[in-house]
């Protein structure tokens, strides 16, 4: 085999800039520019979605690739949906009130001192 053979060659992994998440399953966070809150249910060390989905940001607000992403149970003033937001465009929520959401009580089991718990089964 030489050197460039497909077995011996290995892909580069791309590290992330910020090196940890900053928040956990069970925090409640807020965005930086848009009017929204939620609760963390899951993290990507790195984007992970679609290609389509980061085009679609406007370029001068769209957030760099590696850094940490949430998925969260969010709530609005109209609705609540599931978002998911880099870590960049987050603060912690200093309110720390409950999040108006239908899977709430499916993923956690209550609110302390303003975070969820986690339901153990959900726990990785």
């Amino acid at each position: 085999m030489t050197p460039e053979s497909s077995s011996t060659r290995h892909s580069a992994v791309t590290a992330p800039l910020i090196g940890r998440a900053r928040f956990a399953p069970g925090d409640i966070v807020r965005h930086r520019m848009f009017d929204f809150r939620g609760v963390v249910f899951d993290i990507d060390p790195v984007f992970a979605n679609s290609d389509e989905w980061y085009e679609a940001i406007p370029e001068e607000i769209r957030p760099a690739k590696e850094q940490p992403y949430y998925h969260l149970l969010a709530e609005n003033g109209d609705s609540s949906y599931i978002a998911y937001v880099s870590q960049q465009n987050l603060v912690a929520d200093g309110d720390g009130g409950p999040i108006d959401h239908p899977q709430v009580e499916t993923m956690f089991d209550g609110l302390e001192r303003g975070r969820y718990r986690v339901r153990a089964i959900h726990r990785h």
